[in-house]
């Protein structure tokens, strides 16, 4: 911090105040006097603070004392001298102040001092006239694509954290007045971040939670008007009964999903594919199978940004993984052990979950094809792994059933004591 201050990098001063000290975006921007998108901007290093006016505003706003930024010391600093509330007070000596700098400036030319008088004059006027509900639904709006990378390496926990302390500070939105395009702004950025929250409770197992949450993305979607993120909704609503034993309850949201996706290529894939699943957990081979064919067709229809790697998307690295949970449930372990490779080929490297779900997948085609030893020694590996924040939900599900069918078999006992040993 010490370093980014000496340096005036406040893009770095911000994104330490928000992930060391859990500030949001919003309340720095609030507390700064500045636009909370150009906060978030700042934050992700585009950009830079160069007028005298806004970094004090910053000093002031988050209390930095003027010695780390180059300045005099601050109003605030000292007991005995005036605060910020009070300034109003000499208002008039002040802004008489400005206007000799000003003048002073400007009359040694359009260059130097003069242009950032200038410059900072027009940003200020900027400021006055922009539709600042419209600037906050653009930083909500690009805070829901900077969660919709997934987890990246972070804790599950961490992550699910943060969207509700986002969505706290979204909340006085709502109470705004909105004209209608506004609103279905708002509607759709509150689907899709209440969609990933429930996606984050699904991943720790948390069901019933997660279906609340995928039923306000779904209500907030539908007032959106977006059928195609209505009908995502939908779709991955369905993984929570798929992953948690109830295959009739997602192969029924699945199939809604499919039938309100129409021409949304990206959550009709999705939505195939996860039916295949459900088909398959209930026993529908032929269902199943017409469902993978189905959700192959699709893929190869997508466009580069609706086969985006992210959790709206449907990356070929997510439709492999499904695929590998069909196949492997199916049996049809030729074609799931070449899918699987083929996952964890473009699966990155932060993406902890998805790599271990794979691997348990291939550990259950083994037990299938007789392997049981290798089985468990796969399975034990890739769930002894994972961080103990990821050794709980699916994950644990998922290790668990495999282990149930093999507990008789040679080897069984390493996959019971990764099982067995603490979480944290």
């Amino acid at each position: 911090m010490r370093k980014a201050l000496q340096l005036r990098d406040f893009g770095a001063v911000f994104a330490v105040a928000h992930e060391a000290a859990e500030i949001s975006y919003n309340k720095i921007a609030e507390a700064c006097g500045l636009k909370a998108e150009r906060v978030g901007k700042l934050a992700r290093g585009d950009g830079a603070v160069t007028t005298l006016a806004s970094i004090e505003r910053i000093a002031d706003g988050l209390r930095i004392p003027g010695r780390h930024l180059g300045l005099a010391a601050r109003p605030w600093e000292s007991p005995n001298r005036a605060s910020p509330a009070r300034m109003e007070d000499h208002d008039g000596d002040d802004r008489m102040k400005r206007r000799n700098l000003l003048r002073g400036a400007l009359a040694a030319g359009l260059t130097g001092a003069g242009a950032t008088a200038l410059t900072a004059a027009r940003q200020d006027l900027d400021s006055a006239l922009d539709d600042h509900q419209t600037a906050d639904l653009s930083y909500w709006e690009s805070t829901a694509e900077r969660y919709g990378y997934g987890y990246n390496g972070k804790a599950p926990t961490k992550v699910l954290s943060d969207l509700v302390l986002d969505f706290d500070d979204m909340k006085p939105l709502f109470r705004q007045s909105q004209t209608v395009k506004s609103r279905g702004r708002l509607c759709h950025v509150t689907a899709q971040m209440a969609g990933m929250t429930a996606i984050v409770l699904h991943d720790l197992g948390d069901h019933r939670e997660a279906h609340a949450w995928f039923h306000t993305a779904r209500r907030a979607a539908g007032e959106s008007g977006d059928t195609g993120l209505h009908a995502w909704s939908l779709a991955r609503e369905a993984m929570v009964p798929l992953n948690f034993g109830a295959p009739a309850a997602a192969a029924n949201l699945a199939d809604q999903s499919r039938h309100l996706a129409g021409g949304q290529p990206s959550a009709a894939a999705l939505a195939c594919a996860v039916a295949a699943r459900a088909y398959a957990a209930q026993g529908n081979r032929n269902a199943a199978l017409a469902a993978v064919s189905e959700a192959e067709h699709l893929t190869d229809r997508l466009t580069p940004q609706q086969a985006a790697d992210t959790w709206f998307g449907y990356p070929e690295q997510k439709h492999h993984v499904h695929l590998s949970q069909a196949l492997t449930i199916l049996g049809e372990t030729k074609r799931a052990y070449a899918t699987q490779s083929r996952a964890l080929e473009l699966s990155r490297s932060p993406s902890l979950m998805t790599r271990a779900l794979i691997s348990i997948d291939r550990a259950s085609c083994l037990a299938h094809d007789g392997e049981t030893e290798e089985a468990a020694r796969v399975a034990a590996q890739a769930f002894g792994e994972l961080p103990p924040a990821y050794r709980t939900g699916l994950t644990r599900t998922r290790a668990l059933a495999l282990y149930k069918t093999i507990r008789t078999s040679p080897g069984a006992g390493q996959l019971r004591d990764v099982l067995d040993a603490p979480s944290a």
